[in-house]
Parts: structure tokens; sequence; C-alpha cells
């Protein structure tokens, strides 16, 4: 992505739109506006993850399981990919251990 956007699309997101030869499966813009959504979403869900800890108080990784669950729906408009980069993303930003997140069948948007 060596356009002269200001945008900064990390490694770990590309990765979800990129084939086995290393070439983009959609183009830099999409690409480029997906990750804008993605890291918009995980930033979101940072305070929710954080209230459903103090007040359901299951564990970290449980609440990242059904964060990615409910993502994982095609009703939250992004695809399996993106689901499992963005609750990655919101692991880091609350500074949890990422939970193994188990495949699901890509009910979500076609990336």
């Amino acid at each position: 992505m060596d356009d002269d956007n200001q945008i900064h699309v990390p490694p770990s997101f590309l990765a979800v739109y990129t084939d086995a030869r290393g070439r983009l499966t959609e183009k830099a813009d999409e690409v480029r506006c997906r990750y804008e959504l993605c890291e918009d979403l995980a930033g979101h869900l940072v305070e929710h993850a954080q209230t459903l800890y103090h007040v359901q108080a299951p564990s970290e990784a449980e609440i990242l399981r059904r964060i990615h669950a409910g993502l994982c729906t095609a009703e939250s408009g992004v695809s399996v990919p993106e689901a499992t980069w963005i609750v990655t993303r919101l692991a880091e930003l609350l500074t949890w251990q990422c939970p193994e997140l188990a495949p699901v069948k890509d009910a979500g948007v076609s990336g």
C-alpha cells in the first residue's frame, strides 16, 4: 500500500486481505476503509469489554470469545477474518491475553 494516503494499515490487517502469493485481494482503498472501520470498532469495544468484566465478572478470555461470536454473525457487518482481527486488536488495547478464537463459518460480510 505505497500510495500517498496517510493511513498506515498494519501488516496484521493486510494479512486479512492478502492471498497466498502476498497480493491484496481487494483494492487498496477498500482495504484501508475496512481497516479504519475495524480499528474504530475495536476501540469502541474497549469500554464495553471492561464493563462486562466488572459487571458480569466472567474471565477476560470468555468476554473476548463472546464478542468474537457476536462479530461473526451476518448482522455485524464484518467478515469472520475481520472479526478475529478486531478481537485480537481489542485484546491488545485492553492488555488482555487473547484466547484461541474458534473458527466460525464466515457468515459476515464478504471481504
